[in-house]
């Protein structure tokens, strides 16, 4: 890029990141705020509020980025416009066209990073989040009861104990209603929650654990010195965790395990997802684009660009809606996947007419002054002879 490239180049990229750290931060915030639920509800510390809250960045992100994009573009361009450097650059003789270049070099390394975001680091972020929720949720013992105190969980396990001693639990009540027909009573002397290959463990120490047959008043007791009870199977979302199409890797997307009951319930669903990750990075040119067919053209500072820049936001949702609701239709009707490529394929190729026929206009505008000015010349040197 020459040198008016690059300036505006420094201009654009330097609005993007502001755009793009300022939403950012501010939608991380209310994040950080629907969240706090796993400092108060369930004692988390700081570290995993702060983790669980970070893994939903990557989702943020881009979603964002086309649109910081999107501010950055007309930023830049109605600055260069209202300091009168577009109607030198104009004037000069710079085309659209090479106007566009600093424009469209950012908008790719925005497309690279949505790509990148959407294929990768989207998915394997909420994966991780979901197992984290999960951990969280399913370690009921050290997140959510409290000595002395019954605590009841919605899934109809219910846990107590006495009193703590240091690590341990000490004099521990657990009753497990989850099959009403076949409820368990676990009880112990001692307790301690451990971990073995990421999963929660409740190991417990001489204690019994009672069993009541079904259709029966009778119980079944069984003594025993050292019991180890898997936490997660206490796990309020259930036994298994299943994983979304947003939480799915590119690959199981791709190549999807057909029979899974999962994936034959959300077939469509998993369609959807893999279309929108792979049309993702159309949108920070689509917007991009909009925007320079919008506000790309030089204009006097006494002509209003109010109802360019309202035509543009009316042009980047309209867009957006069109997008959203071919994903919707997407579920549904296969068929419907042209209209997710298509709304912003569409709004490229649209702008691109208006900025060449732009382009194309001012080409024309700097033949006729030529032609006048070489008319001109022509009138003078006539009257000088």
């Amino acid at each position: 890029m020459q040198l008016a490239e690059r300036y505006i180049f420094g201009i654009a990229f330097s609005a993007f990141a502001a755009c793009l750290i300022g939403l950012t931060g501010v939608i991380w915030i209310t994040q950080l705020l629907r969240e706090l639920d796993l400092l108060t509800g369930k004692g988390q510390t700081l570290f995993v509020f702060l983790v669980a809250t970070a893994l939903s960045l990557p989702a943020l992100i881009t979603v964002i980025s086309p649109v910081a994009l999107f501010i950055a573009t007309i930023y830049t361009l109605n600055r260069l416009n209202s300091d009168s450097e577009l109607i030198v650059m104009s004037a000069a003789g710079m085309a659209p066209s090479r106007l566009m270049r600093p424009f469209l070099v950012l908008s790719l390394l925005v497309a690279m990073l949505v790509g990148l975001m959407t294929m990768h680091l989207m998915p394997a972020s909420l994966q991780e989040l979901r197992d984290l929720v999960t951990r969280v949720r399913a370690d009921f013992v050290a997140n959510m009861v409290k000595a002395g105190q019954f605590t009841s969980l919605d899934n109809g396990i219910t846990f107590h104990y006495r009193e703590r001693s240091g690590d341990a639990l000490l004099g521990i009540f657990m009753q497990d209603r989850r099959d009403p027909d076949r409820p368990i009573v676990y009880l112990a002397e001692r307790g301690q929650t451990v971990e073995v290959n990421g999963q929660p463990y409740l190991v417990l120490e001489k204690g019994s654990v009672q069993r009541q047959e079904q259709n029966s008043r009778d119980s079944s007791i069984v003594s025993f010195e050292r019991y180890a009870v898997d936490l997660t199977a206490f796990n309020q979302e259930g036994d298994e965790v299943v994983y979304k199409p947003r939480e799915r890797s590119t690959m199981q997307l791709l190549f999807p395990d057909k029979e899974e009951p999962y994936y034959k319930v959300q077939e469509g669903r998993f369609r959807a997802e893999l279309h929108d990750r792979l049309s993702a990075w159309l949108y920070p040119l689509a917007m991009m684009m909009i925007a320079f067919a919008a506000l790309g053209d030089a204009r006097t500072t006494r002509q209003g660009r109010g109802l360019a820049i309202a035509a543009a936001v009316t042009a980047v949702v309209g867009v957006r809606i069109a997008g959203f609701a071919a994903s919707g239709a997407v579920v549904r009707n296969p068929l419907a996947t042209i209209g997710v490529y298509g709304a912003p394929l569409a709004a490229i190729a649209i702008s691109l007419v208006y900025i060449f026929r732009g382009s194309l206009k001012s080409a024309r505008a700097l033949s006729r002054a030529g032609r006048s000015h070489h008319a001109a010349l022509r009138g003078f040197a006539r009257g000088r002879t």
